[in-house]
């Protein structure tokens, strides 16, 4: 009770504190906790805009032929594992380099408390990469503010705003001649928190599909047989292999490696490093209109 006292009285002393309080999600050190929203405030609908006409990039392939390929994994404390795992993937690949940018209790939702847009543009502008890895979304089941209106988190107003950031930062990207990739979340312990994740997942596939941007889901992935969360999962041989983390939201390393391996897979083909037909060891990909052929 002590705690949860310091924490509400912590987020009344900030200046954003008690707009907080009307959000569903308390964002504490690199968890992500599901609370009970707070009653739906009315706010207008917004329009989602349509699809931005977003340059083309260079291949993959063309860029390493250049020189080493550099990869940037961005987004939450989700990221973070998932950088983890890519890194120890492509670790023996000496033309590939794979940098973290992602940072804990950081998403799309709270331009307030972090504005991922000027901080993505400014990691580039200081560390230049050709493909930008992106996992946002444990911390986002929370509300937007946007001109003075919060729109609650699961709205259509929400759901505008959130793809409207979408499109924002992987335009910004692109317009640097950085390939995308964006990674699902994966299946939550708790049904209420994994449908909040599921609403995510289902803006973020949309856009990457009107985008034309490839898409990575883990949700079949770190699911069981009967489409459930499970800890322990099978593994290559079939062992059963703890997965997940004690917070039924993050991975166990070898739960990390479980979602990076599609991504691996995936930017070693479209790089030429491995044959074109070599299919990816899990998960399925969205595409969109003018996105690199997937090839398996």
């Amino acid at each position: 009770m002590t705690f949860v006292v310091g924490v509400l009285a912590g987020l009344l002393l900030t200046p954003d504190g008690r707009q907080w309080l009307r959000n569903p999600t308390v964002m504490l050190g690199d968890r992500a906790n599901a609370s009970a929203p707070a009653a739906p405030a009315p706010a207008p609908v917004l329009p989602v805009s349509a699809a931005p006409a977003l340059p083309a990039v260079t291949p993959l392939s063309a860029r390493l032929a250049q020189g080493p390929l550099r990869i940037g994994v961005f987004g939450d404390s989700m990221a973070d594992g998932l950088y983890a795992g890519l890194y120890r993937d492509l670790r023996d690949e000496p033309k590939i380099t794979v940098t973290k940018f992602s940072e804990v209790s950081t998403g799309l939702s709270r331009y307030d408390y972090v504005d991922i847009q000027a901080k993505t543009e400014r990691q580039i502008n200081e560390t230049p990469i050709d493909v930008a890895v992106v996992l946002f979304g444990t911390n986002d089941a929370q509300g937007i503010s946007l001109d003075g209106v919060i729109h609650d988190f699961g709205t259509d107003g929400w759901k505008a705003a959130y793809a409207t950031r979408i499109d924002n930062l992987v335009a910004m990207l692109r317009s640097r001649d950085v390939a995308v990739y964006w990674v699902g979340l994966p299946r939550m312990k708790s049904s209420r928190f994994d449908g909040r994740m599921a609403l995510i997942n289902g803006v973020v596939e949309a856009r990457m599909r009107a985008l034309g941007v490839p898409y990575l889901e883990t949700t079949d992935l770190t699911s069981n047989a009967e489409g459930r969360y499970e800890a322990y999962l099978p593994n290559a041989s079939g062992r059963k292999v703890l997965m997940r983390a004690n917070d039924g939201i993050h991975m166990s390393m070898a739960g990390y490696l479980r979602m990076s391996a599609p991504l691996a897979e995936r930017l070693k083909r479209d790089a030429g490093l491995v044959p074109a037909s070599a299919a990816p060891p899990g998960g399925r990909t969205a595409q969109g209109p003018g996105s690199p052929p997937s090839r398996g």
